[in-house]
């Protein structure tokens, strides 16, 4: 989670740079933050939603939307796009890292 290096991704997920990064990374320790700002990943705005200090963001862009969750030692981050159920995307999200949390990582 701190280095930001990338265990696993699907073929199409957006590059995140440094400043990315470093952006989720405050947006986590205070999301209410991204209230105003938004969430950016792989250079998308995505409009914030809700939060949980140090372990959830929640975003949209138009149809599809974001869902960022931390556990002690990586992020795990859902994208989905028209079509999806947004509660979908984020009930998995949320249940892997409520999963490799537990599994402590």
């Amino acid at each position: 989670k701190e280095d930001g290096a990338v265990w696993a991704c699907s073929e199409n997920f957006p590059t995140v740079d440094d400043a990315e990064f470093a952006n989720l990374m405050a947006a986590l320790g205070n999301p209410t933050e991204k209230a105003i700002s938004g969430i950016f990943l792989g250079g998308t705005k995505y409009f914030y939603l809700r939060g949980t200090a140090g372990e959830l963001l929640i975003g949209k862009i138009g149809f599809g939307g974001i869902c960022i969750r931390a556990t002690e030692q990586c992020f795990l981050v859902g994208i989905y796009g028209e079509g999806t159920v947004p509660s979908e995307c984020n009930l998995v999200v949320e249940n892997l890292g409520d999963y490799l949390q537990e599994a402590g990582y």
